[in-house]
């Protein structure tokens, strides 16, 4: 039994044309192997927000797969107590700070590390942007409101840290340099809009990317200054 986790820099059926699932959410699908898996959708980062569920409702559904949605909101008990019942976890993007405190506050994150450790079955957990930085150790954020800070309090599901959004927002490579620079955070990943990184219990296996150009970067700290290397990506 496996424990997968895929994390997007950001793409996937937030950001396509119509919101229509994308190879990245194929993909995702395509690591259970259950025959009928339920799909759970986390919006905690967008405040539930319920445009974006509405979208992972109508993109998800036409792939022959069961959905539900955790709420923290309203309901979050129920919603909490379903959380063993799911295959396939997709966390959305949003607000990375607020996220990590309802989950912490909602025995959330501590159930996570608990399914994600459980040997007995299969689980996939993915996410986008905030949704992909929370299983690390660390990332990158502007959750804070001042421009682009380093967030040290991650789940910690996989080792090191996170910079979603690495091409796409001018302000996060170089500062994503200077927090590993400064040892702010720990050696991670610099992931393109439409690229994600994939984990296989608790370890490093592919990067993939969902559109030409895209792609992952590691930046080790160095005593010399922080290093980066591109990636070698596969294309879905």
């Amino acid at each position: 039994m496996s424990t997968h986790l895929v994390a997007m820099g950001g793409g996937g059926f937030s950001s396509s044309e119509g919101y229509a699932a994308t190879s990245l959410d194929r993909y995702i699908l395509s690591l259970t192997d259950a025959t009928n898996p339920l799909v759970c959708f986390v919006p905690t980062a967008s405040a539930d927000d319920g445009i974006y569920v509405s979208r992972f409702i109508n993109a998800y559904s036409p792939l022959g797969v069961r959905t539900c949605v955790l709420t923290l909101w309203s309901g979050a008990a129920d919603a909490i107590a379903r959380m063993e019942e799911v295959d396939v976890f997709v966390v959305g993007g949003g607000n990375t700070l607020n996220m990590l405190a309802l989950w912490n506050a909602h025995g959330v994150s501590r159930r996570f590390r608990d399914l994600a450790a459980d040997s007995s079955h299969d689980l996939v957990l993915a996410g986008v942007s905030a949704g992909g930085a929370i299983w690390h150790e660390g990332c990158t954020t502007d959750s804070f409101g001042s421009g682009v800070a380093a967030l040290n309090h991650g789940l910690g599901v996989v080792p090191g840290s996170f910079c979603p959004h690495y091409d796409s927002e001018p302000e996060r490579a170089p500062q994503f340099k200077e927090f590993i620079d400064t040892t702010q955070l720990p050696s991670g990943w610099g992931v393109d809009d439409g690229a994600a990184l994939h984990y296989v219990d608790g370890k490093f296996a592919d990067c993939v990317t969902e559109k030409e150009g895209a792609s992952v970067y590691r930046v080790e700290q160095d005593e010399n200054g922080a290093t980066i290397a591109e990636q070698d990506t596969r294309l879905l």
